[in-house]
C-alpha cells in the first residue's frame, strides 16, 4: 500500500528530510516497525548470521544501528570517506544507511573493477577504511592500502549495536556529502562523483510532488548496487512505501528470472541489461506483471525497446461517456532516461509504448527542473539541427569530482556541465543523442556517429542481437570528434542466432555482412564502414557497469589487424 495523500504532503513539507536521513525520518512519520520495507536476493549476511530476503522497518533499523556502532568504534565520524567494495546490492544499501547515519561518506566501488584500478581509486578517495565482501577482501586488506580497517559482514555482530555514539543519528546540512559513487570508467580510471544530502534527494521529492508513483508499487532494481541511481531508487521507494527488491546481478537472464519470481510492476536497469533481455526468447517468459521498464544511464536502442514493450500491460485514463476511468492496455511502457552519475538523475525521459514512434535516438525534453542545450565549442547554444556538445544545468548535479576539481571544471562550458555526449535538437525542442564525443569516427567519407549507427543497424538487420562500431586509425592519429585525422570504421556484429554465423571470421560471410551493413548505411545517408565482422558476445569488452568499452575494443581490434 503506497503512502496516503496526507503522508505525501507531510514528506514534501519536511524541511529536514534529505538523502542522508530517510530511514530515520520514517520513524518520525510513524511508520509501523513491522512493515516490510526491503527485499534482497540473499547475497548479504546479517549480523546474526542469517541471510534474510525480507527486512521490516524495525529490522532494518537494528541492522543499520549495528553497522553504525561497529564503524563508530573504529573512530569513523562525520565526513570520513569509507570505501564499500562488493558484488551485493544489499551490502551497498545497508552501508549507505549506516555510514550516512554517522555523517560519514560511503565511497562505493563497483565489484567488477579490476583489483589494480579499485585499489588506486580508493587511495584517491582518501578513505579511512573499507567494507568488502569475501571476494574483494584481499584487494583492500593489505598494509599497502593505507586503510585503517577492512571489514566483511561476518565480522559485524549484534553486540556492536551497543557502541552507537551519543550524537546519533547525525544531523545533516543540505550541502553535506552523503555518497561518492563513480563514473563508468570507460576512458580509464573512474571519476569519484559525490552527491549531497540535497542533490541526491531533489529529484525524488520532485517525483513525490508530481507523480503518484503507482506503477512502482512493486519495484525490481537491476541497477548496479554501487551506482547512485540504485541508492536514489531505494530512498524513493522507502518514502513512497513501495515494495522494493534489490538484485545483485545485472545479467539479462537473471533479471528475467527475478521478474517471473517477484512479479514487479516496474523494472529498473541500464541499457546493457535491457539489451541482453531483448535478445532472449521473451515469448517464453511471463512478463505480464510489468507495467514500466525504466532505463537510466545511456539511452536504449529502439530494437531493444520494441522487443520489451510488446509484453506486460499498463493503465491509461480513458473517457467512458462523461467519466474518466482507468483501463488496462496491452503492452508495457519503456521510459528511456538519459542520465549519468554526475547528473544525479535522468534529466531526459522519453516514454515509449508499442504504439509510439519517437525513436531515431530521440531522448525528448529535459525534466522541468533542469535545463539543457546543444553547445558550440565556445559555449554558445546552437540552433535546431546543428550538432554540438550536450550541456546540462540541474539542481541534481554533483558539486564536483572528489579530489579532482580540475577535471570537473574542464567539463564546464558556458555555465553548463558537459555530459560528454553529442546531440542536436529539433524545432519542437526535442533532443537527439548521437554519440559519445570520443566514440565518433571521422572517416574519409564523413563522420560516423557510432551509437546512432548501431541503432540503425539493429533496426534494419533483425538478425543482429547487438553490434559495436569502432574506428581504427594509424598510431598517433586522433580521429574522434575532437581529432582531425581519419580512421577506418568497423562494424562488429553479434548475431541473434549464433548458429547462422560462428564468428570465426569467414571471409565470404563477412563480405556479405559488409555489403548488407553498407547498404543500410547508404539508405540512411551515413558513411560506409571498411568491414563488418561477426563476433561472439564474450569478445565484447564491457566496463564495471556493463557499458561497452569502445576504447578497449578499438585497441584490441587495431592490435589484431596489425598482427
Amino acid at each position: 500500500m503506497l503512502i496516503s495523500r496526507q503522508e505525501r504532503a507531510r514528506i514534501c513539507s519536511d524541511t529536514e528530510l534529505g538523502a542522508g536521513n530517510v530511514l530515520h525520518r520514517l520513524k518520525e512519520y510513524g511508520r509501523p516497525l513491522d512493515e516490510p520495507v526491503l527485499r534482497t536476493d540473499g547475497s548479504w549476511q546479517a549480523p546474526d548470521g542469517s541471510r534474510p530476503e525480507t527486512l521490516t522497518l524495525g529490522r532494518l533499523h537494528e541492522v543499520v544501528e549495528t553497522y553504525a556502532g561497529w564503524y563508530a568504534a573504529q573512530g569513523v565520524g562525520p565526513r570520513d570517506p569509507v570505501a564499500v567494495h562488493s558484488h551485493s546490492s544489499a551490502e551497498f544499501a545497508v552501508n549507505f544507511l549506516a555510514l550516512t547515519a554517522l555523517g560519514a561518506i560511503p565511497s562505493f566501488v563497483n565489484g567488477n573493477l579490476s583489483p589494480e584500478i579499485a585499489r588506486e581509486y580508493v587511495r584517491r578517495q582518501g578513505a579511512v577504511g573499507a567494507f568488502t565482501d569475501r571476494e574483494h577482501h584481499e584487494v583492500l586488506s593489505g598494509e599497502e592500502s593505507g586503510l585503517g580497517f577492512c571489514v566483511t559482514a561476518a565480522e559485524i555482530r549484534p553486540e556492536h549495536r551497543e557502541l552507537l555514539p551519543k550524537a546519533y543519528p547525525y544531523r545533516h546540512d543540505p550541502t553535506d556529502p552523503v555518497i561518492i559513487s563513480h563514473s563508468s570508467g570507460t576512458t580509464g580510471m573512474p571519476k569519484g562523483v559525490p552527491h549531497t544530502h540535497r542533490t541526491l534527494m531533489y529529484a525524488q521529492l520532485h517525483r513525490l510532488r508530481y507523480s503518484t508513483g503507482a506503477d512502482m508499487e512493486r519495484t525490481l532494481v537491476g541497477l548496479p548496487g554501487a551506482h547512485n541511481a540504485a541508492v536514489a531508487t531505494l530512498l524513493y521507494c522507502l518514502l513512497l512505501r513501495a515494495d522494493i527488491k534489490l538484485l545483485s546481478s545485472r545479467r539479462g537472464t537473471d533479471v528475467l528470472d527475478a521478474i517471473e519470481e517477484y512479479r514487479p510492476t516496474t523494472v529498473l536497469a541500464f541499457a546493457s541489461t535491457f539489451g541482453e533481455m531483448a535478445a532472449e526468447d521473451l515469448a517464453a517468459r511471463d512478463l505480464s506483471s510489468v507495467q514500466v521498464w525504466f532505463n537510466t544511464g545511456d539511452a536504449a536502442h529502439e530494437a531493444h525497446i520494441r522487443a520489451l514493450v510488446r509484453h506486460g500491460g499498463h493503465e491509461e485514463i480513458a473517457r467512458d461517456g462523461g467519466d474518466l476511468r482507468r483501463r488496462r492496455v496491452e503492452g508495457s511502457v519503456f521510459v528511456d532516461g538519459l542520465g549519468s552519475s554526475e547528473a544525479g538523475y535522468s534529466v531526459f525521459h522519453n516514454r515509449h509504448t508499442k504504439d509510439t514512434s519517437a525513436y531515431s535516438r530521440c531522448i525528448g525534453k529535459p525534466i522541468s527542473f533542469a535545463e539543457a542545450a546543444v553547445l558550440s565549442e565556445d559555449g554558445t547554444p546552437l540552433p535546431p539541427g546543428e550538432i554540438g556538445r550536450l550541456g546540462l544545468k540541474s539542481p541534481t548535479l554533483t558539486p564536483g569530482y572528489w579530489n579532482d576539481s580540475l577535471t570537473f571544471h574542464r567539463l564546464r562550458l558556458g555555465g553548463y556541465w558537459l555530459t560528454g555526449d553529442l546531440a542536436h535538437q529539433d524545432e519542437q525542442g526535442n533532443f537527439y543523442h548521437l554519440d559519445r564525443a570520443p566514440d565518433a569516427i571521422r572517416t574519409r567519407d564523413g563522420i560516423l556517429f557510432s551509437t546512432r549507427t548501431e541503432e540503425l543497424l539493429l533496426r534494419e538487420l533483425p538478425e543482429l542481437a547487438d553490434c559495436t562500431l569502432v574506428g581504427v586509425a594509424a598510431e598517433g592519429v586522433r580521429a574522434d570528434w575532437d581529432g582531425d585525422g581519419e580512421a577506418e570504421a568497423y562494424a562488429l556484429l553479434q548475431l541473434a542466432d549464433e548458429e547462422s554465423g560462428d564468428g570465426d571470421g569467414d571471409g565470404d560471410g563477412d563480405e556479405a555482412w559488409t555489403r548488407r551493413v553498407n547498404a543500410a548505411l547508404a539508405g540512411a545517408g551515413f558513411p560506409p564502414v571498411a568491414r563488418a565482422l561477426r563476433m561472439k558476445p564474450d569478445d565484447v569488452a564491457k566496463g564495471a557497469t556493463g557499458k561497452v568499452l569502445k576504447r578497449v575494443m578499438r585497441d584490441r581490434f587495431a592490435a589484431k589487424e596489425q598482427a
